[in-house]
């Protein structure tokens, strides 16, 4: 495995909000790139992370709320959801900033795994938002497009 560079608004705003594509082949080198960015975003102790943040334009989203339960999502897509909270985030391609969001409190997701299975996953409070917060970044979104308010220190 690799770490992958971490793509950030200082050096890649342009990159970040593009439209990432849809998979339409699951391949090794899927495979490894979903390695590769569970061990990027372990190594940057993050919980969560999109292709398009190392550089990669492709639906793909690892995270991982839970130590060693890694939720690999290939084409996700949120299917429903419910309830509202509104809690700090942050993001790795804006490191040292933070704000408070609006998302659903609960939500599900449809994707494929690494053998190209289709999934459902229903998540609540962090998994929620993090899914939220990993598929609008394969929509071009940063969570500061959602921010109703900055984190006070």
């Amino acid at each position: 495995m690799a770490i992958l560079k971490i793509v950030t608004t200082k050096d890649g705003m342009d990159t970040l909000r593009k439209v990432s594509r849809p998979v339409t082949e699951i391949t090794p080198r899927i495979h490894t790139l979903l390695d590769d960015m569970t061990e990027t975003m372990r190594v940057a102790e993050g919980c969560g992370l999109a292709a398009v943040q190392v550089g990669v334009l492709r639906r793909v989203v690892v995270i991982e709320v839970e130590e060693g339960e890694v939720y690999e999502m290939i084409n996700p897509e949120i299917i429903d959801r419910h309830g509202r909270q509104e809690e700090p985030e942050g993001c790795l391609s804006l490191p040292g900033e933070s704000g408070i969001t609006r998302r659903p409190r609960t939500v599900t997701v449809r994707a494929q795994n690494r053998n190209g299975e289709w999934y459902e996953l229903t998540g609540s409070d962090l998994l929620a938002r993090a899914i939220c917060h990993e598929l609008d970044h394969l929509d071009g979104k940063l969570y500061t497009d959602v921010v109703i308010r900055d984190v006070e220190e």
